[in-house]
């Protein structure tokens, strides 16, 4: 018993590895990298660098969730999808925005396809968790698809507005003290909904677990 819920939480730590440690490699690289003055061409070096490294470690991550998770989420697969194919458009290009236009599109991708799904009521959410949830019912899975469909696009909206207020590095360390907090708070007020519609006590840990990521 003691062995699997040590197993359980250290699968919910490589999770979040996963999750953010592409993110945290893009930002440690560009750091290196970034001049100490405003030298433009020595700052998109610096984007580059980081935007390779991002790509790599993407690939890996997904890697590692197969190797060691045993399953690659579809958001997963989406998420480093467009890491690899915008990132390889900054590189060509030279130019930073690709990489932070990417949230905006995952967030209004899933956002739409969400509330699509809640509309003609279908829980897409169910299959993107791959029913992680045990006990939920129809209708607590399509509360949380609705919920979390608003909560994308809202997140969108937020990630242009950041993008258009900040410059590069601010907009990067937005994605973890903005979207982060901001996305497991979301996560964490979604519980009591879950819990009165099936979910099991104790289950707790596994919704924060099974958090969307914030790209």
């Amino acid at each position: 018993m003691a062995e699997a819920e040590t197993k359980k939480k250290g699968s919910g730590w490589l999770s979040v590895a996963v999750d953010y440690g592409p993110l945290v490699v893009f930002l440690a690289v560009y750091k290196w990298f970034s001049p100490a003055e405003s030298e433009p061409i020595a700052e998109v070096a610096a984007v580059i660098k980081g935007t390779l490294a991002f790509m790599v470690a993407a690939v890996i991550a997904l890697a590692v969730s197969k190797w060691r998770l045993g399953k690659v989420s579809p958001m997963l697969w989406f998420s480093t999808a467009l890491i690899v194919g915008f990132g390889a458009l900054t590189i060509f290009f030279g130019d930073p925005v690709f990489v932070q236009l990417k949230p905006t599109i995952i967030y209004s991708f899933f956002g739409i396809a969400l509330l699509i799904g809640f509309w003609r009521g279908k829980a897409l959410l169910k299959i993107l968790l791959e029913a992680a949830f045990e006990g939920l019912t129809d209708e607590g899975w399509l509360k949380l698809s609705r919920n979390w469909g608003v909560f994308f696009l809202v997140l969108a909206a937020l990630n242009e507005g950041l993008r258009a207020y900040l410059d590069f590095e601010g907009w990067l360390w937005a994605k973890f003290w903005v979207f982060m907090p901001l996305s497991f708070l979301f996560t964490f007020s979604q519980i009591p909904m879950l819990m009165k519609h099936g979910l099991d006590v104790g289950q707790e840990d596994e919704v924060l677990k099974n958090e969307p990521p914030a790209e």
